[in-house]
This record gives structure tokens, C-alpha cells and sequence, in this order.
């Protein structure tokens, strides 16, 4: 290999070097101007109608809906959803907090005392309140790939009438 070849691909590494950054720059900016163009919809959850419409929206996708059931059932990963959950419930209704529970579901190989806490600062529900955590047993032996995975927190709302309430939302909403 000439001296010229390898300064040719020296050149070229590091233009493709720059161009990834430069379009890494702009997807940001992209992304960012579609989320400042979006804020005024939060000032909406402070409406009745609008939040719980919201909060029926997000049980819909992730709740529990078996009609048997006397309580609602809602679980994901997300933190911010957890959160966003939990604020909607709060906001709708008036509720016990002696009747909120977590279970963690998470890997075989996950510290559930460490992630029972997370949650419980993401949740603001004592760990009292917490079910044993679910541990996956498929897991076992498999190499964690998301270093930052805390497990899926579930949310037990011990309210048929919550429940209910929400189930005939979704009935309204969906045109059932």
C-alpha cells in the first residue's frame, strides 16, 4: 500500500467521521424542534377531560382489562410512564394510597431489593407495599444486553370501582 492510499483512507474515514457527526447534529435539532413544537399539549392534562382521556388511553394499551379482575393491573418499564400513570390515576380519582402495590418483574440475575427501591422512588409507594418480586427464570444464563434494565414495575390498584370506571371508559371511547 502507496503512502498516497493510506492518506486517501485516512481522508476518507475521517470525512466519514464528520459526516455521521454532522448528521447526528441535525436529527438532535430535528428531534428537539418536534418536542418544543409539541410542550403546550402537557398544559391539557391539567384538564379534567383531556387527563382522563389520557389515562384511559395508556390503560388501554397497558393496563389489564379482564373484566374479572377486582382491581386495575398496569405494568411497564419505562419509568416515565410509570410515572405519567400514576400522576393520570392520582389526578382522576380519589385515591387510597394503602391500596397501591408494586411487583417487580425482573431477570433471575437482577438485585430486586435494589430495583424494589428504584421503583419505590419512582412510584412514591412504600416498599411495604411491594408483592415479591417475579423473576423470569428463561433469563438464567443469559447475558444481561441492557445495562440499565430495572425490570418492569406493575401497578396493583385495589379498586373494582376504578377499575370498572375505567373499563367503561374504554367501552365509550372505543365505541363498544
Amino acid at each position: 500500500m502507496s503512502n498516497n492510499e493510506t492518506i486517501e483512507q485516512s481522508s476518507l474515514i475521517k470525512a466519514r467521521q464528520v459526516s455521521l457527526a454532522v448528521r447526528a447534529e441535525k436529527r438532535r435539532l430535528f428531534l428537539e424542534d418536534l418536542y418544543n413544537q409539541n410542550r403546550w399539549l402537557v398544559d391539557y392534562l391539567d384538564e379534567e377531560a383531556a387527563a382522563k382521556i389520557a389515562l384511559t388511553m395508556l390503560y388501554l394499551g397497558e393496563g389489564t382489562k379482564n373484566p374479572k379482575r377486582g382491581g386495575l393491573v398496569f405494568a411497564n418499564s419505562d419509568p416515565y410512564i410509570i410515572k405519567l400513570f400514576l400522576k393520570l390515576l392520582r389526578q382522576c380519582y380519589d385515591i387510597n394510597p394503602l391500596q397501591l402495590h408494586c411487583t417487580v418483574q425482573c431477570r433471575i440475575d437482577q438485585d430486586e431489593a435494589r430495583l424494589a427501591q428504584f421503583w419505590s422512588g419512582i412510584t412514591d409507594i412504600p416498599l411495604k407495599q411491594f408483592y415479591k418480586a417475579q423473576k423470569d427464570p428463561r433469563t438464567a444464563g443469559k447475558p444481561l444486553k441492557n445495562l440499565d434494565y430495572k425490570g418492569v414495575c406493575r401497578i396493583d390498584y385495589l379498586s373494582a370501582i376504578v377499575f370498572q370506571d375505567l373499563l367503561q371508559t374504554i367501552a365509550v371511547l372505543t365505541g363498544r
